[in-house]
């Protein structure tokens, strides 16, 4: 068995077999991961298992692989990190074949693999105390917990934490981080745009449901934790249409300033984030905290012509001053607007943010990430008011970025105001409808330029305009 085996590795000749298996870490990677793209096509989910649990578990040759060998290759090397990714690539590569085939069942039982009890019991071997204290440094690593979010869709919602709610957004600095394995960005990105999807055709469903009489008679699963009051929200927020549509305002915004410098263009992007604000405490307050951070932003392009690549980094730092300016904690303006109860009005600054600069999307929920993270460590009654906002966040994304469109419909009347609306919200009904494919914006895909960021970067860099602003993250 291994055991046998690695003790039998322990010969004068062991250093030289050890650099050489530090040269042939690469090959050995390869021939694993080439191993499992063959299995994971051509057998059942079962045998890909029990393969995969004798290879990097038990350790032990089976009847069909001759894999062991190369796992052997990075064990004498003795390089954890390279066996972390390997380990990691691995089940990447497993989790996006089967996850291609719609079958998940396999996905749930390879995380459980990892739950076998031999990974903590004693054995006299060094190197397989090694491999087996490697494994169980993997579990308790970041790494491994990205790797649960893949199943967290098939847990009860009552049984898991509440950041795990927020799993679409979790998966974003997954798909964004150019040094994970290709693999893991494509899962990532593949469950994010689902586990998307779902919420955005539940909320749809229940939405319409909801209002043909009393949602618990019908026993319908509110898919967010608002209540009945996800239903007022959504009024209110889908009332403001027309001129004043946050849309609308936007492209008004991006027409006004196309022709401004930049210092001109953070002029008036304080003044279009604050319009239509309310209540007015909070746009004296975020008017008083933001000038500051926007007057001293890139302030030696201030008599520069404004241009895309400028306002997508002006976007993504206003993002950062309104969430989390070192992407580890809360920023202090964050917890000033939130203190006072304005999860909402948060939200739809941030909307108009990204609606000026669709590019920052994907920065924002990286952002937003990070404070799900953050206030993870907190049960959800120490931190309600935080997991409002993000119900909210997800809520107006879904409206105002996804291809459903929301309507508000007057039963006793042909005509919709925000007044009338304030005076009897429930004349009025909500349906929804997909939006025209024409008039949707392609998301940009990630995956195959490096990031839109440097993409943009490089356009405006011809202009030789931005040599002295400091890199995008």
């Amino acid at each position: 068995m291994f055991g046998d085996k690695l003790a039998a590795s322990q010969s004068p000749q062991s250093s030289v077999k050890q650099s050489q298996s530090r040269r042939n870490v690469p090959k050995a990677q390869e021939a694993i991961y080439e191993f499992l793209l063959e299995i994971v096509k051509n057998w059942s989910p079962e045998e890909v298992l029990k393969e995969f649990k004798h290879l990097f578990i038990h350790h032990s040759d089976t009847v069909s692989s001759n894999t062991l060998p190369y796992l052997y290759e990075i064990v004498f090397a003795n390089q954890e990190q390279e066996f972390r990714n390997t380990l990691k690539r691995s089940c990447y590569i497993l989790i996006n074949n089967w996850d291609i085939t719609r079958n998940h069942e396999p996905i749930q039982k390879l995380i459980q693999l990892f739950s076998d009890p031999i990974l903590y019991k004693h054995t006299i071997s060094p190197t397989l105390k090694r491999l087996r204290e490697w494994l169980r440094n993997f579990i308790a690593s970041t790494d491994f917990q990205e790797l649960k979010l893949f199943v967290t869709r098939y847990e009860d919602r009552g049984r898991i934490h509440w950041s795990q709610r927020y799993a679409s957004y979790l998966l974003v600095p997954q798909y964004i981080n150019l040094e994970n394995p290709l693999e893991q960005r494509q899962a990532a990105r593949n469950l994010s745009r689902k586990l998307k999807e779902k919420f955005k055709f539940d909320l749809a469903m229940y939405t319409a449901l909801s209002q043909e009489g009393p949602a618990k008679e019908r026993k319908l699963e509110n898919p967010t934790s608002l209540g009945d009051e996800v239903l007022r929200l959504i009024k209110k927020i889908v009332a403001k249409r027309g001129f004043f549509s946050y849309p609308n305002i936007a492209h008004i915004f991006l027409n006004q300033t196309k022709n401004l410098s930049y210092g001109a263009f953070k002029q008036s992007l304080l003044e279009y984030l604050i319009f239509s604000v309310e209540p007015d405490e909070f746009a004296s307050m975020l008017k008083i905290q933001f000038s500051e951070k926007l007057s001293t932003l890139y302030s030696d392009h201030d008599d520069k012509p404004i241009n895309n690549a400028l306002i997508l980094r002006t976007a993504n730092r206003a993002i950062e001053y309104l969430t989390t300016e070192n992407h580890q904690e809360p920023s202090s303006l964050f917890v000033l607007l939130l203190s006072q109860g304005n999860s909402l009005t948060l939200v739809i600054v941030l909307l108009k943010i990204i609606l000026i600069c669709r590019y920052s999307r994907t920065h924002l929920e990286a952002r937003i990430a990070d404070l799900i993270r953050y206030y993870a460590s907190y049960s959800e009654e120490e931190c309600q008011w935080v997991v409002n906002f993000f119900e909210i966040f997800r809520i107006i994304t879904a409206i105002y970025t996804e291809n459903i469109e929301y309507n508000l419909v007057n039963m006793n009347d042909a005509s919709c105001s925000h007044q009338k609306l304030e005076a009897d919200m429930e004349v009025y009904r909500i349906f929804s409808q997909l939006k025209h494919r024409a008039n949707l914006e392609q998301e940009p895909d990630i995956l195959e330029v490096k990031t839109v960021e440097a993409a943009l970067e490089e356009a405006a860099l011809e202009e030789a305009a931005l040599e002295e602003v400091p890199s995008i993250e």
